[in-house]
């Protein structure tokens, strides 16, 4: 199958990273259909946890990371009113997993992702909006809306959660979730040091929600969430005064993350996700990342997952003899790990969103006597799934 044709959906993360791991296995008919007319980048930042930094390490990009990411130390809860909840020790989640977790912005991950891709000169075809995949004599063909039509011989559904033609090819809708809760993101970038401690920090109020992931002592990146209805008028006012009004009166830490943030940068965004389907492909179609399985960002592995299905997509159709076969392998290897980060993100966002006064005062009750050192053991243990050794 090395002489394959591959047309990857998507140049996102999970599209690029899916290249770059394809053509490391000597896959080299890759071509990369993105619907956008250049690269852009939905959210502010992520971290690249010890799982997904252990397969860029394997794709001999971890040193462009460590370039602009930053290392972080502990994750920190806190109620709105200043009341510490407790942490989780991320050194300890790296030492179970065996490798670093980083937090970088978006924009140079994805910077590093295209240069890699540039650099081995997998082409990116910007202004292909797929319209629809159809199967006509055991022929599957990508129709795009600029009138080409694609008929490879394996096509990658890469082409995210919102609207996936890939995931409405296998699986006969592609309808997203609303799961009753918006984000404003917005990045810091500051001459003088704002984060003086490597700490992600979580305030939990009640239906409102305010984290804070440093990069280094002078960038970092924030997300203020709400429990809102789609289309609320919220989306329509002036962000940073809104932000400063909902979370002005919380940690001073916020409050000065909220008045660094270029006005223009910050984004309102809806949040949504799917539930997990039964099959990921169809004839020669297989879909990865948000495609297959979309989790919330309170699962903080949305980006993770996409790149460990990019590594073990191309080290599976490297070994199997038939499309079928790896599809169906690959299927059976990432399904119940993405499936327990998809519910285990929204089961925290259910409660991190609850507007119950009562319920949010048991709930914080409840994480200030947790066992963190267990709760950091079982997120290494589940994320650390699968992963190579």
């Amino acid at each position: 199958m090395k002489d394959s044709e591959i047309a990857i959906l998507g140049a996102g993360i999970g599209g690029l990273t899916t290249a770059i791991a394809l053509h490391q296995r000597d896959f080299k008919n890759i071509r990369i259909y993105e619907r956008r007319n250049k690269a852009t980048t939905i959210g502010a930042g992520i971290v690249i946890w010890a799982n997904a930094s252990k397969i860029l390490s394997r794709l001999n990009l971890i040193n462009e990371i460590e370039k602009v990411g930053g290392s972080i130390n502990e994750m920190q809860r806190w109620t709105e009113k200043g009341e510490f909840i407790g942490s989780i020790d991320i050194k300890e989640i790296d030492y179970y997993i065996g490798a670093k977790s980083f937090a970088i912005s978006r924009k140079d991950l994805q910077g590093i992702l295209l240069q890699k891709i540039d650099k081995l000169n997998i082409p990116i075809y910007y202004n292909h909006n797929a319209q629809q995949i159809t199967t006509q004599e055991n022929s599957t063909f990508i129709n795009f809306d600029n009138g080409i039509e694609a008929k490879p011989d394996i096509i990658v559904g890469a082409d995210g959660r919102m609207n996936s033609v890939a995931r409405k090819y296998v699986n006969g809708s592609n309808e997203p979730i609303y799961q009753n809760f918006v984000n404003w993101i917005g990045i810091v970038e500051s001459k003088h040091p704002v984060f003086p401690d490597n700490n992600v920090l979580d305030y939990w109020g009640c239906g409102e929600r305010f984290g804070i992931v440093p990069i280094n002592k002078y960038k970092g990146y924030w997300a203020g969430g709400k429990s809102l209805p789609l289309n609320s008028s919220f989306k329509n006012e002036n962000p940073k005064d809104l932000l400063l009004k909902l979370f002005g009166s919380w940690s001073p830490n916020i409050k000065e993350v909220i008045a660094l943030a270029n006005e223009e940068n910050i984004r309102y965004i809806e949040v949504f996700d799917h539930n997990p389907i039964p099959k990921w492909h169809k004839n020669n179609v297989c879909l990865i990342g948000d495609a297959a399985h979309a989790a919330l960002p309170t699962s903080g592995q949305g980006a993770c997952q996409a790149i460990e299905d990019a590594w073990h997509f191309a080290s599976i159709l490297d070994a199997a003899e038939t499309t079928e076969e790896a599809f169906s392998k690959f299927q059976q290897l990432r399904f119940d790990k993405t499936t327990s980060i998809t519910m285990a993100g929204r089961n925290f966002a259910e409660s991190v969103f609850n507007e119950d006064p009562q319920f949010c005062e048991e709930r914080n009750k409840i994480a200030k006597k947790a066992d963190y050192e267990s709760t950091g053991k079982n997120i290494a243990k589940l994320w650390g799934k699968d992963v190579p050794k």
